[in-house]
């Protein structure tokens, strides 16, 4: 939780990054519905009135947090997709670089894991239930390639298979300070060792 300043009546435009960091904080830690603007405005050290210099409601601030979240993780996603990986490397590779956006922006990732079910069902929030998809998908597409490469074992279920790597992904905003920030590729690393080799010992 950001530390409290003492606040003060003056604002700046170059604040809005910051405000925007202090409010994912504090949404992830409080919960959307729970968070109002004055206590936002607290924690960024600024009167209630200055924050709406910025923006106009709690609302158009989650909204920019999740939106520019999910548009870095899809831009990510089409980078691996188009690099012209093998289907174990391009598995890999979205896995990791998961695990490295989750680490960068571990607030707006907590405030999509456990917020974006209801705020989807409001007005101008339906790209969240459409963004849900995409990791699954993008996981289903490259097994059905390794599938079809005899990368991966055949009868493999592609849809159970992706839907399970991706929750497991997303769990990892969950971890705190444990997880996904310390250090994403170390995370990662075990991780595809026992998605890709399995718990048996190795021959």
């Amino acid at each position: 939780m950001p530390t409290k300043k003492k606040p003060t009546a003056t604002s700046r435009p170059e604040r809005r990054p910051e405000l925007l960091a202090i409010a994912a904080e504090v949404f992830a830690a409080q919960g959307y519905d729970a968070t109002t603007v004055r206590r936002i405005a607290d924690e960024a050290g600024m009167l209630a009135g200055s924050l709406y210099h910025h923006f106009d409601s709690k609302e158009s601030m989650v909204d920019e947090i999740l939106s520019t979240f999910l548009a870095g993780l899809r831009t990510t996603y089409d980078a691996v997709l188009d690099a012209g990986l093998g289907p174990r490397e391009t598995l890999e590779a979205l896995v990791t670089e998961s695990f490295r956006h989750i680490g960068r922006n571990l607030a707006a990732a907590a405030i999509y894991r456990t917020e974006a079910a209801h705020l989807a069902t409001r007005p101008g929030f339906q790209y969240l239930a459409e963004a849900r998809p995409v990791l699954e998908r993008a996981l289903r597409r490259t097994l059905e390639r390794g599938v079809a490469d005899g990368v991966f074992r055949a009868g493999l279920d592609t849809r159970l298979t992706g839907r399970f790597v991706r929750d497991a992904v997303w769990g990892a905003a969950a971890w705190g300070p444990t997880g996904a920030t310390d250090a994403p590729d170390e995370l990662a690393r075990p991780y595809l060792a026992l998605l890709l080799d399995g718990l048996a010992p190795r021959p």
